[in-house]
């Protein structure tokens, strides 16, 4: 498969088997996600990999049905004393996190596995259960496993290329 069909084959995953990630393809995508550029290649991230009961408990910190239903989740965080700021002290973290994650998912996809990139999660409540440093914010959640075998993905709805891409000369 070329990039093109693997950009459009992945896509936002929100229901799961209870099957687990096959660990092959685990190592897969956290060896793409090793090889994600980053702003002088500071490599601001982590990334914790949730399995079982500790899993369980992240269910409070986004309160999604389907959330539980995945039998994994990756958080990914950055480390905003070791990123890269720039000289008017723009920090590149979120941008950093944003590489890796993009990573994931698309090696995700390259697999079979299915993702979801979450942003919207009660992040001091996860920040706490895993116990992070005050540096070490949670930025993604990516819950990850197998759709339901009838599951129908969506067609992806884009701007025409003419409204996002401006030619000068």
């Amino acid at each position: 498969m070329d990039f093109l069909e693997l950009v459009e084959k992945r896509y936002s995953q929100r229901r799961y088997t209870a099957q687990t990630v096959k660990q092959e393809d685990l190592d897969y995508i956290l060896k793409c996600a090793r090889m994600a550029p980053s702003a002088v290649n500071k490599q601001p991230w982590h990334i914790y990999v949730l399995q079982g009961e500790i899993l369980k408990q992240m269910a409070p910190i986004y309160r999604r049905e389907t959330f539980k239903e995945a039998p994994m989740c990756l958080v990914i965080t950055g480390n905003h004393n070791e990123s890269w700021r720039r000289y008017d002290e723009k920090d590149h973290c979120d941008i950093d996190i944003a590489i890796v994650t993009e990573h994931i998912v698309l090696a995700a996809a390259e697999k079979g596995v299915d993702t979801c990139w979450v942003c919207n999660f009660d992040v001091q409540a996860c920040k706490n259960l895993l116990q992070l440093p005050a540096a070490e914010e949670p930025i993604v959640l990516i819950p990850m496993g197998y759709a339901p075998k009838e599951t129908v993905v969506p067609e992806k709805k884009r701007k025409d290329i003419e409204q996002i891409v401006t030619y000068l000369t």
